[in-house]
């Protein structure tokens, strides 16, 4: 299988995965991906199969050969692009393992800019899907684990003292709280007040990587 050109967009990862796959495995995928695409403008209640089935070019009938129903396609695709959220928010730390929360907060940033339909789906709709909601809630824990670890790896190195397992656990989740509400009022509703304020990526990447470090301060 091929390696995916591009971390960022989870429709062009898809596509990647599945070159050279056979037709059945291919039109699975593109009813993903057409999913992906309808999500970017539609509301998660106004799609529909019909209109799935159009955008991925196939008949309608053709969808429940793959999936037997809306719910599981979504709660299938949910599932996979929560894995693909997290990947990209290791590879990006693992770019810099000294100072990690940067890079990481900065992909996080542009996946979900640049899957907005996926995330307006994690981040206000996850109840309607149960597999995918528990694959989240299991990858968010890994890494809000992986934060704090990191975390009191630093303040050793540093000589300082730390706080207990707990409490940075809370904060981590309490951080990892406001910056997707950060997120969904700049990306998903456009917030005109934050926007105004927004437009510099990188000062926004610093603010929050600021507002992270020193809230995991002892």
């Amino acid at each position: 299988m091929p390696a995916p050109t591009d971390h960022t967009s989870y429709p062009a990862f898809l596509a990647v995965q599945v070159e050279g796959e056979a037709k059945g495995i291919r039109t699975a995928q593109a009813l993903r991906i057409a999913a992906c695409s309808l999500l970017e403008s539609a509301a998660l209640q106004d799609l529909t199969i019909g209109a799935i089935c159009k955008e991925a070019g196939v008949a309608n009938g053709t969808f429940y050969l793959y999936f037997p129903d809306q719910a599981h396609l979504l709660d299938d695709l949910l599932q996979g692009f929560a894995a693909f959220l997290q990947a990209g928010m290791i590879r990006a730390s693992q770019s810099s393992p000294e100072r990690s929360m940067r890079p990481a907060t900065e992909a996080y940033a542009r996946l979900f800019e640049a899957n907005r339909g996926l995330m307006k789906c994690l981040i206000h709709h996850l109840d309607a899907f149960p597999a995918a909601r528990a694959a989240f809630h299991r990858l968010n824990r890994e890494w809000i684990d992986t934060v704090v670890a990191a975390t009191r790896r630093r303040l050793a190195r540093e000589g300082r003292g730390t706080l207990s397992e707990a409490e940075l656990t809370r904060r981590a989740y309490a951080l990892g709280g406001m910056t997707d509400q950060y997120f969904s009022s700049l990306y998903l509703s456009g917030e005109a007040g934050l926007v105004d304020v927004s437009a510099d990526r990188a000062a926004v990447i610093a603010t929050l990587t600021t507002i992270w470090e020193r809230g995991l301060q002892p």
